[in-house]
């Protein structure tokens, strides 16, 4: 059993016993977590839908993000990620959404943001949460662990 398909199964019951739906917008994990989301069967009655907004394009598109907002801060900021977890509940029918941006490498890192370097965003009822954390390892990894993390804290926050 992969590592996102228990917590997932965790995150279904927690969902399900507020009637909650999840939506997902996602970047350097590229529907990583949604995949884990809807491997469970039934999955259709808690998750809702799920972004991949790779391009900065597709951020503002899909997500109804100002461009300006993207160029003023980069992709991979507390800003984006937050308008991220936003505009995934705001273009959705979901009570909950959660949000990844990063460098998942093996190139594109600077010196502000090395490889490893997430952003994660939470909605739940209109509280929004973020969160930066650097993690080692290769783009394999990276993309992994930034799944993992997105919903070990979705947990915490429904128990909450």
């Amino acid at each position: 059993m992969q590592p996102t398909t228990a917590l997932c199964e965790q995150i279904s019951i927690l969902l399900q016993s507020k009637k909650w739906m999840l939506a997902t917008a996602e970047s350097c994990t590229g529907g990583l977590i949604a995949a884990g989301c809807t491997e469970l069967a039934g999955s259709s009655i808690w998750f809702e839908r799920g972004f991949v907004t790779y391009s900065n394009a597709s951020k503002s598109e899909l997500l109804s993000i100002p461009k300006q907002l993207i160029e003023l801060n980069g992709a991979v900021s507390e800003a984006v990620v937050r308008a991220m977890a936003v505009g995934a509940l705001a273009n959705s029918n979901a009570q909950v959404s959660l949000s990844v941006t990063g460098v998942a490498g093996p190139g594109g890192g600077s010196a502000d943001k090395p490889v490893g370097t997430v952003w994660f965003g939470w909605c739940i009822q209109g509280n929004t949460y973020v969160e930066c954390r650097q993690f080692t390892g290769d783009r394999t990894q990276v993309r992994a662990s930034t799944a993992v993390h997105s919903l070990n804290r979705l947990i915490t926050f429904l128990q909450a």
